[in-house]
């Protein structure tokens, strides 16, 4: 089992590792599709060991929605495209027609973008939560909420700001897991243990006037 956890731990954080990395130019997206499937692998790998297939479904959910997001957002940048080169047009009719329809397209499919885009940061938010639960860091818990509300905040600068250092809390919170002897449930507190208390004496009273009487040699 320690192999098996080692193994997960991982894949999980070269996954993420190179999922930061898939800002770099030129090559950075097929860093990124590598590191997705790394850290699908280690998610897996998790959902085995704890014996929680949610584990795995969130995340593999997440990544769904993700893609469905990137085609939608293809399909709403081509709508505005279409609308742009309509709009060069002389003849007034096809300028409107053309306008209308590629303006709506792009406005639907990015709304739909928005949509799915929000929904993948959840399920992975569940993800992280469910990690934060089973390992005890902390740190988890804490990516996935940043990644959720830099997905909500993902039209203003802030929100892919937040969303890049939810995934290098991610990678230290892979990085800073420990092995499964180490491990305290998320939210443990130790229970404090009481200082040890001498034996005590049983006072002795008079049994006439109740007056307390020392023991014998004191």
């Amino acid at each position: 089992m320690g192999t098996s956890f080692q193994y997960s731990k991982t894949l999980a954080m070269e996954g993420s590792i190179l999922i930061l990395l898939g800002l770099v130019p030129y090559v950075g997206w097929v860093l990124g599709i590598i590191g997705v499937v790394l850290l699908l692998r280690g998610m897996k790998e998790f959902a085995n060991y704890y014996q929680d297939s949610g584990i795995y479904q969130n995340s593999l959910a997440g990544v769904k929605y993700y893609i469905v997001a990137l085609i939608a957002l293809a399909v709403s940048g081509a709508g505005f495209i279409v609308g742009f080169v309509f709009s060069n047009f002389a003849d007034p009719l096809i300028l409107s027609t053309g306008n209308l329809i590629g303006l709506a397209v792009g406005i639907t499919f990015l709304v739909v973008a928005f949509v799915f885009y929000v929904l993948a940061a959840v399920r992975l938010r569940k993800t992280f939560d469910t990690l934060a639960v089973k390992t005890g860091e902390h740190s988890f818990a804490t990516a996935g909420t940043l990644l959720w509300v830099g997905s909500l905040l993902t039209i203003l600068i802030v929100g892919l700001l937040l969303i890049f250092i939810a995934w290098i809390i991610a990678v230290v919170g892979f990085f800073a897991m420990k092995s499964p002897q180490q491990q305290q449930p998320y939210g443990y507190t130790p229970t404090p243990t009481q200082p040890p208390t001498g034996p005590t004496q049983a006072a002795n009273y008079c049994s006439n006037c109740g007056t307390p009487v020392k023991p014998q040699g004191t």
